[in-house]
């Protein structure tokens, strides 16, 4: 899936949309922001066919259409939605609060546009979020997983505890957000809150479970056990997105702070110490199964002379661009780190040695032709690779074979690829 994706604001006060402009750009990464203050030229965005839109922003009250139109053809489109109005009556509430919208806002102040990037923020992360519904109840099954659908969420369901237990411990994908009633055959939620947490945090995965027991100490129980929320049946469709969104920003929060600790702020690649943690891992496993590793050390050749030429930013950018680089050849599996300096660190599984050596080449031919561009100057440089692939006695011995790779490549000119096994 593209990383990209793209914003619908329509308003037809100038300054509001200037406004939302400016905080979406300012706070959200990776979106394409389209802009309209008429219902005429929003159609034209809706009915183009070749444009996926994620998500949208209308204001209710357009002078050249009805009110609530544009809303109404975005939520006809599946496009997840979030409604300004000028004023909130009684008669407006009642009237957007029966259609399926995200939210409503009022854009009274300057805190209606922090809350309106908010909320776009969580709904365009929503399409990368897994989450997993648990009900023996069909209809119920169905209720929340429409929810669920048009907030843009990834869903898998499962009619019992058992199963649910299954698709956590085996599915491929990583799930954020468990969903579970409380009576089911096999594994009741509280079983299975239980079981969840003997394995994972809840920091790691959220539960919310929903159930129509009226005992006034059940959710206190569930909670007890690890659950992170409880919801009473029946609920509305809003109070599930508040809770759900709620728990989803907990998690990043969470996930945010394990990056503060794990990795290296000028690049996001992780750090040293990250790497032999998870590194050690790999290499325990890899022992196991009596499976080759590679490990390489990457290092910016005459690196002092780019400081000492163009200035101490100039080098920071050329590191930066270094992480950028690695991190667009490598696969997601890849273990890849900064370990000081301009110097990076790669582990690497399930790769042949002579995949390994392609790879390597093509990387270091990619620095020797690129060239970053800063206040109109070109600025090139290249790298020197050394890998060391297969099994030692420990990471440690390996990353050092690497380590008298790169100096090899240093004392034989420099820009070169140094492979031993």
């Amino acid at each position: 899936m593209d990383n990209i994706k793209t914003v619908l604001l329509v308003d037809d006060d100038i300054i509001v949309l200037n406004m939302l402009i400016e905080h979406l750009a300012n706070n959200l990464k990776n979106i394409n922001i389209l802009t309209s203050n008429n219902s005429k030229d929003a159609l034209k965005y809706l009915l183009n066919k070749d444009l996926v839109i994620h998500a949208a922003v209308i204001d209710y009250r357009l002078p050249d259409c009805v009110d609530g139109y544009i809303i109404e053809y975005c939520i006809k489109k599946d496009i997840p939605t979030v409604v300004l109005t000028g004023t909130m009556n009684e008669h407006t509430r009642k009237t957007v609060i029966k259609k399926d919208i995200v939210d409503i806002i009022v854009k009274n102040d300057s805190k209606s546009f922090i809350t309106t990037s908010k909320t776009i923020d969580r709904i365009l992360k929503n399409y990368d979020n897994n989450v997993l519904i648990v009900d023996d109840s069909k209809i119920q099954l169905k209720i929340i997983h429409d929810i669920l659908k048009r907030m843009k969420l990834n869903i898998t369901l499962a009619t019992d505890g058992d199963t649910a237990l299954r698709f956590i411990e085996d599915h491929p994908k990583k799930f954020s957000l468990l969903l579970t009633d409380y009576h089911m055959p096999k594994m009741n939620g509280m079983e299975l809150t239980m079981k969840i947490r003997e394995k994972y945090d809840k920091d790691e995965l959220s539960i919310i479970v929903l159930s129509a027991n009226k005992e006034e100490d059940i959710p206190t129980q569930f909670l007890k056990i690890g659950a992170n929320d409880f919801l009473h049946k029946p609920y509305s469709q809003l109070e599930v997105i508040t809770r759900v969104n709620s728990n989803l920003h907990i998690l990043e929060l969470f996930e945010q702070t394990r990056d503060m600790a794990n990795k290296d702020f000028m690049t996001g690649s992780y750090n040293r110490r990250y790497f032999f943690e998870s590194g050690e891992s790999l290499f325990d496993k890899a022992k196991r199964k009596k499976e080759d590793l590679c490990v390489a050390m990457f290092d910016i050749d005459k690196f002092k002379n780019i400081n000492d030429t163009y200035g101490h930013d100039v080098g920071d950018i050329a590191i930066q661009e270094m992480a950028n680089v690695l991190n667009k050849h490598f696969r997601k599996s890849d273990l890849i780190a900064r370990f000081g300096g301009e110097e990076f660190c790669v582990l690497l599984e399930n790769i042949s040695l002579d995949d390994s050596k392609i790879l390597f080449e093509k990387i270091r031919a990619y620095f020797e032709n690129n060239s970053i561009q800063i206040n109109s100057k070109d600025i090139n440089y290249t790298v020197s690779i050394g890998v060391f692939y297969g099994l030692d006695n420990n990471l440690e011995e390996m990353i050092k074979k690497a380590d008298e790779g790169l100096y090899i490549c240093k004392n034989n000119g420099r820009n070169q690829v140094s492979i031993s096994s």
